[in-house]
């Protein structure tokens, strides 16, 4: 039931009690290191202390399976001679201090209604720190709540307005659409951003978003030996006359032929956060900018934002938080709804495929794939597919360094390779890459993922089997809300 990974397991019949009590193998894990660390509990009556093994290839992650009767346990760890408790696991504050709890359920158990832990403000990058999965203790849910729950959201988001997505304080970069694209390149990676609305003097309006999708196929282009541009012609070929060739080039969807080029999509600051989250999802777009004009008076037009799902995502959860009660869907675990993109099964045909690659594939492989997928990431995978990094569409601008771009064939770079190059990049944006790899379990709670989602630069989160890593999915923002928008 549980992943071992390395932990000793305990065959104890201590806290089963007798007459053939069920006893369910329970994994403890303790995250934060120590050099010797113990388990303790109600299940011990406080006395025993349970020696915690380091996970092999994870000296900091110690681990132990304990067998549990079914019901309502508390338990703390002793970590080097003091007693701790892990605070991104359930907890309450009862005789022994604060401890942290678990509920296992019997056959017809429910989680009790008074059984309410405090659970931790930040979401955990490590998903081997949930100590056990608790499906069967969430009671299942009607479509009919399902469709409540939507509605209540919808109806939220329908009476808030797009001012409540600008920050307090904060800056907006936007491009002269008459700079050189590979000034424009520079800036980007430069200020550590991936998109910017772009601003044509001349008709005093925004036209337009120079993101790292162009950046991409700029260097696809290069690469290409059909091509007109070259890396010289960087240096004065503008941004607008890109747009404009932009308009020559389609793309293989679905069978259809698609023009790159189209207009702004942007929206207003008194636009509803719901109509605002609709033209994300309807263009497939990551950001729009939210731009004030009035032109009753013909001032300059005012860049106020750039709003994205991620920001209406933390809008949701910061709403609905203190209310949980009200959205029954959000204690549910998200393999319980038709969301994300998994592994296909064994025998199914009708399953959609998962982009993933190994480290030793080509930069041009993951650029072709990222576009052709029409994906913001693509996790990159071991032999036995565990997750080892992910490579984003803003991963692009890294190359801008030194002009890495310049030295490079995308066919002879390897995804390991461009991943070495952007480190001190991503350095420079204060990024680690436990930030970066940002992972889910199959039982984790809907709310949980929303939290993770609404961080901003998160876009997708990789579903991990606990203890392997191996990948079983992919859920992003826009499987989140365009489920909760149903």
């Amino acid at each position: 039931m549980f992943g071992g990974g390395g932990g000793s397991g305990q065959n104890n019949s201590s806290g089963g009690g007798g007459g053939g009590t069920v006893l369910v193998p329970t994994r403890f894990v303790w995250p934060h290191g120590g050099r010797r660390v113990f388990l303790c509990g109600s299940f011990t009556r406080w006395a025993d202390h349970i020696p915690m093994s380091p996970m092999e290839g994870c000296p900091t992650v110690f681990q132990v399976i304990y067998n549990l009767t079914p019901g309502y346990h508390q338990y703390k760890f002793f970590v080097d001679g003091e007693w701790q408790y892990d605070e991104h696991q359930p907890f309450v504050t009862a005789n022994y201090g604060v401890v942290n709890t678990i509920f296992l359920p019997g056959e017809s158990d429910m989680v009790p209604a008074l059984f309410s832990p405090q659970m931790p403000g930040g979401a955990s990058m490590d998903v081997d720190n949930d100590p056990f999965l608790r499906l069967e203790a969430v009671p299942s849910i009607s479509k009919a709540d399902i469709e409540l729950c939507r509605h209540r959201i919808s109806m939220f988001l329908s009476i808030h307005t797009a001012y409540e997505l600008l920050p307090e304080s904060g800056k907006v970069i936007a491009l002269d659409v008459n700079l050189p694209v590979k000034q424009a390149f520079h800036i980007l990676y430069e200020q550590g951003i991936s998109v910017a609305p772009l601003w044509d003097f001349r008709s005093g309006q925004f036209v337009g978003v120079l993101s790292a999708l162009d950046f991409i196929l700029i260097l696809q282009e290069l690469g290409n030996h059909g091509s007109n541009l070259t890396e010289e012609e960087l240096e004065t070929h503008s941004i607008s006359a890109w747009k404009a060739g932009k308009l020559h080039l389609t793309r293989q969807i679905d069978g259809n032929l698609r023009p790159y080029q189209r207009g702004l999509v942007h929206a207003g600051p008194y636009d509803s956060l719901k109509d605002v989250a609709v033209k994300l999802l309807q263009n497939k777009v990551a950001t729009v900018p939210i731009i004030h004009s009035s032109s009753q008076d013909g001032s300059v037009p005012q860049l106020l934002h750039l709003a994205s799902l991620s920001g209406i995502l933390k809008c949701i959860c910061r709403h609905f938080r203190h209310s949980s009660s009200s959205l029954p869907i959000l204690q549910q675990p998200i393999c319980s709804f038709p969301l994300g993109t998994w592994v296909p099964k064994i025998g199914d045909s009708n399953g959609k495929p998962l982009a993933i690659l190994r480290p030793n594939a080509s930069l041009n492989a993951a650029l072709s794939l990222l576009v052709q997928a029409e994906v913001s990431s693509i996790p990159i995978v071991d032999d036995n597919d565990s997750l080892q990094d992910i490579y984003c569409r803003s991963d692009i601008t890294a190359l801008a360094k030194d002009r890495a771009y310049a030295q490079i064939h995308l066919d002879e770079l390897s995804i390991q390779q461009a991943l070495q190059l952007g480190q001190d990049a991503n350095a420079s944006y204060g990024l680690s890459n436990g930030q970066r790899c940002q992972m889910c379990l199959r039982s984790d709670p809907l709310h949980k993922v929303m939290e993770r989602l609404a961080v901003p630069g998160v876009r997708r989160l990789v579903i991990v089997e606990a203890g392997s890593k191996r990948v079983e999915g992919i859920i992003s923002l826009s499987d989140v809300l365009n489920f909760l928008l149903g």
